[in-house]
C-alpha cells in the first residue's frame, strides 16, 4: 500500500507538473495534430479579346493514379482484366501491357503508380467509371489528382503576346499582369476529426480568397486571324526563317493584331517568339523616310530638289552604296529618289546635307521620338540604336550608311510607332495592348487605359504632307505599285535589307511599313519577313503582298464610306470574291457546299448564312467538314469544321 501510495503521489506530481511547467507546449503541440490552417486558392483572371472573346482562362486538369496495394486480393484479380481492357481503349497501349504494369507495380508494393495525366473533368469521369477505379479510393485504388492549368482557347491566336507566368518566365501580357490576375489566396482553419478527415472552423482569423481580375485586350480576334493567315501563306511561299506582323489603330496605338511565326524542326510554322517587340535589326529602306523627313524638317531639302544618282552606283570611301535597280539613271527629284528607294539617291541626300555637321541629323531623329524604347509593360523590349558622331565606331562611312537604314537598329514595333504617327498628324502615341482591368465583384476597381503619347508633334505639318505623299506615291508609281488599287488607298514603304547573324551567310530581310486608308488613316501595319529562300526576296513582293491582303480584308470587314457617281459601279476585285462566294452556294442551296481549303472565318460566314449551325476547332484553313459535300442539307443542321 506504501508503494502504491507513492506511485500516486509520483503521478500526480507529474500531472502537475506537466499542467503548470509544460501545459503550454504540449497544448500546442495537440493543435498542430488537430488543428491547421488551409489554403484557399484564388481563382486566376481571364484575358479577353477587345470583342469580348476569351483567350486565356483556368481550367481544372487531373492527374490518374493508382494504389495497387489497397486492393483485395480476389477483385484484384477479377477486374484487372476489364481495367486493363478499359485502359488500352482510351489511352492506346495493348491490354497485356497494362496487366503486366500494374501486377509488377503490386509486387513492388507500389502505392501511387502513374496512369494519365492531363485529363479534363469528362475524361476524370470516364476514368472513375472504369472496372476497379469505380469502387473508389479504398477498394479500388483509385486516386485523382486535381491541379489548374491555364488554357488558351482560341488556340495559338497571337500566343506570345498573351504569354504565360509560370516556371517558364513571365512574358506577354499575363507575365505583365500576373498580380492583378492571380488574385489573392484565403485561409481557413479546419480540424481533425474521425477517420482522418478535417472540417472547417469559423473563427475571427478566417480570410476568403480574392479572385484575380480580368485583362481585356486591344486584339481584335478576326483582324488576328486574318493578319496571322496571310503572314503564314507567305512565310510557306518564300519559305522564310520567320516573321511578323502589328496592326494598330492609328489614333489609339490600339493593336489589333500581332503575329510572330518562326519554322519549327518539322517545317511549319507557329508563334516561336515576339519578334515584333524583342527583335531589334537593321530596317533597311523603310528608314529612308525618317532620313527624309529630318532633312525636310530642317530645310535642307524638299521633294523637288535634284540629286544625281549616276548609273545607280556611288563610290563612297572605297566603298560602294548600289541600286538594286538599274532602270533610273542621272538625274532625279528627291521625291522620285524615294518613290524608287535609291539607296544612291537618299544616301547622296543625306550625306551632301549634313556631312558638316552630323550631329545635327542624329539630333533631328532624336526630335522625332526615335532612339528610345517605347517602354512597353510587355517584357523584353529591343533597345533601339541611333549611331552618333561620338561612338568609337563612327566613320566617314557611318552617315550615308545609316540615311538609307543600315547601321541603325529598331524592332518591327519602333517602327510602326513612327509609321503611325506620321498617320495621325504626327502625334506620336504608344502601342497599347491592354484597353482595361475589369474587377467583377469590384466595378470600383476597374482600371481603364487610355491614350499615351509619347511625342505631341513629331514635326511640322508641311513635313507631315509631304511625307504622306511620298509614301502614297511609293505605292501609286514607285516600288510597290503591284499592290496599288484604285479602289481602296493604300500608302507605305518597301523594304529590303541584308542581315548577318554570327553563325550565317548573309540573308536577306523584307519588310513594308505604312497606313491605310490615305485620306483618314484607320490603320498603320508593318510586315517584317526574315529569311526568304525561294521566289525572291525583295520587300514589294515578299512583305507588300501581306500588308495589301490585310488591309483589303480589314476594309471589306470595316467599310469606309466613300461618294461614288454611279451604284453600279463595282470593283473587279469585289466581283471576283463575290462569284467565288456565291458558286460555293449556287445553284442548289439545299445542298451542303465544299468548304475544304477556305479560311476558318469564311467559311463560317458562308454555312452561317446558308443557315448552318457552325461548331468548329482549331485556327486556320479548314481541313475537313463533318457533312459530305453535295448532299442535302436541313435549315439549322450543325456541321462541325476541323481548322488547321
Amino acid at each position: 500500500m506504501g508503494l502504491m501510495l507513492l506511485l500516486f503521489v509520483g503521478v500526480i506530481t507529474r500531472l502537475a507538473y506537466i499542467q503548470i511547467k509544460e501545459g503550454k507546449k504540449y497544448n500546442d503541440l495537440a493543435s498542430q495534430i488537430t488543428e491547421k490552417i488551409d489554403t484557399i486558392y484564388a481563382n486566376k483572371g481571364n484575358v479577353y479579346a477587345a470583342d469580348g472573346n476569351l483567350l486565356a482562362t483556368s481550367m481544372f486538369r487531373y492527374e490518374i493514379r493508382m494504389d495497387v496495394m489497397t486492393i483485395h486480393n480476389s477483385i484484384f484479380q477479377k477486374e484487372l482484366p476489364a481495367l486493363a481492357e478499359e485502359l488500352s481503349k482510351t489511352l492506346g497501349e495493348s491490354p497485356t501491357y497494362y496487366i503486366r504494369k500494374i501486377q509488377a507495380a503490386r509486387q513492388h508494393g507500389n502505392r501511387y503508380l502513374f496512369i494519365a495525366r492531363n485529363l479534363t473533368y469528362p475524361e476524370y469521369k470516364k476514368f472513375k467509371s472504369f472496372p476497379l477505379f469505380k469502387l473508389g479510393a479504398n477498394k479500388g485504388g483509385f486516386i485523382a489528382i486535381q491541379k489548374t492549368v491555364r488554357e488558351h482557347p482560341l488556340g495559338k491566336v497571337a500566343a506570345r503576346t498573351i504569354g504565360y507566368a509560370d516556371y517558364r518566365g513571365r512574358p506577354g501580357i499575363e507575365g505583365a499582369f500576373a498580380n492583378e490576375l492571380k488574385g489573392k489566396d484565403g485561409r481557413r482553419l479546419k480540424q481533425k476529426i474521425a477517420k482522418g478527415q478535417w472540417k472547417p472552423v469559423n473563427d475571427e482569423n478566417e480570410v476568403e480568397p480574392r479572385d484575380g481580375k480580368d485583362i481585356i485586350t486591344t486584339i481584335d480576334v478576326n483582324m488576328q486571324d486574318i493578319a496571322h493567315q496571310e503572314l503564314l501563306a507567305q512565310l510557306e511561299k518564300f519559305d522564310a526563317d520567320h516573321g511578323t506582323v502589328v496592326l494598330m489603330e492609328v489614333n489609339t496605338g490600339e493593336v489589333r493584331a500581332i503575329v510572330n511565326l518562326g519554322k519549327a524542326k518539322n517545317g511549319g510554322y507557329y508563334e516561336k517568339r515576339n519578334y515584333a517587340i524583342y527583335e531589334s535589326h537593321e530596317p533597311g529602306s523603310t528608314f529612308k523616310l525618317m532620313s527624309m523627313m529630318v532633312a525636310l524638317e530642317d530645310k535642307k531639302i524638299d521633294t523637288a530638289s535634284i540629286i544625281d544618282i549616276e548609273d545607280g552606283t556611288w563610290l563612297l570611301h572605297k566603298r560602294k552604296i548600289k541600286d538594286s535597280s538599274k532602270k533610273y539613271k542621272g538625274k532625279i527629284s528627291a521625291g522620285k529618289a524615294f518613290e524608287i528607294s535609291s539607296n544612291v539617291g537618299v544616301s547622296k541626300l543625306i550625306y551632301k546635307s549634313y556631312k558638316e555637321h552630323p550631329e545635327k541629323f542624329v539630333k533631328g531623329l532624336e526630335n522625332m521620338g526615335l532612339g528610345k524604347p517605347l517602354g512597353l509593360p510587355i517584357k523584353g523590349e529591343g533597345a533601339p540604336y541611333i549611331p552618333h558622331p561620338d561612338d568609337k565606331s563612327w566613320s566617314g562611312l557611318s552617315l550615308a550608311w545609316m540615311a538609307h537604314g543600315y547601321g541603325v537598329h529598331l524592332t518591327p514595333l519602333q517602327t510602326l510607332t513612327f509609321y503611325n504617327a506620321v498617320a495621325n498628324n504626327g502625334e506620336m502615341v504608344k502601342p497599347r495592348f491592354v484597353k482595361e482591368i475589369r474587377y467583377q465583384n469590384n466595378p470600383d476597381e476597374h482600371v481603364i487605359f487610355e491614350k499615351e503619347v509619347i511625342k505631341k508633334k513629331i514635326c511640322s505639318n508641311k513635313t507631315l504632307e509631304e511625307a504622306k505623299d511620298m509614301l502614297r506615291k511609293v505605292v501609286k508609281q514607285g516600288t510597290a505599285t503591284n499592290i496599288y488599287s484604285k479602289d481602296y488607298a493604300l500608302a507605305g514603304k518597301t523594304g529590303t535589307c541584308q542581315a548577318q547573324y554570327w553563325t550565317d551567310s548573309l540573308y536577306y530581310i523584307a519588310s513594308f511599313a505604312g497606313f491605310f486608308p490615305v485620306e483618314k488613316p484607320q490603320y498603320s501595319c508593318i510586315v517584317v519577313i526574315h529569311k526568304p529562300t525561294k521566289n525572291g526576296y525583295y520587300g514589294n513582293i515578299v512583305a507588300a503582298p501581306v500588308f495589301e491582303k490585310i488591309a483589303r480584308k480589314v476594309f471589306t470587314a470595316t467599310p469606309i464610306e466613300k461618294t461614288v457617281e454611279s451604284e453600279e459601279i463595282i470593283p473587279e476585285n469585289l466581283k471576283t470574291e463575290y462569284n467565288e462566294f456565291a458558286n460555293k452556294v449556287n445553284p442548289n442551296l439545299n445542298l451542303v457546299p465544299n468548304v475544304k481549303g477556305m479560311a476558318g472565318m469564311d467559311a463560317v460566314s458562308l454555312l452561317e448564312n446558308m443557315g448552318f449551325k457552325v461548331r468548329f476547332s482549331g485556327t486556320g484553313v479548314v481541313i475537313s467538314q463533318s457533312l459530305t459535300p453535295g448532299n442535302k442539307f436541313n435549315i439549322g443542321q450543325t456541321i462541325h469544321l476541323k481548322l488547321t
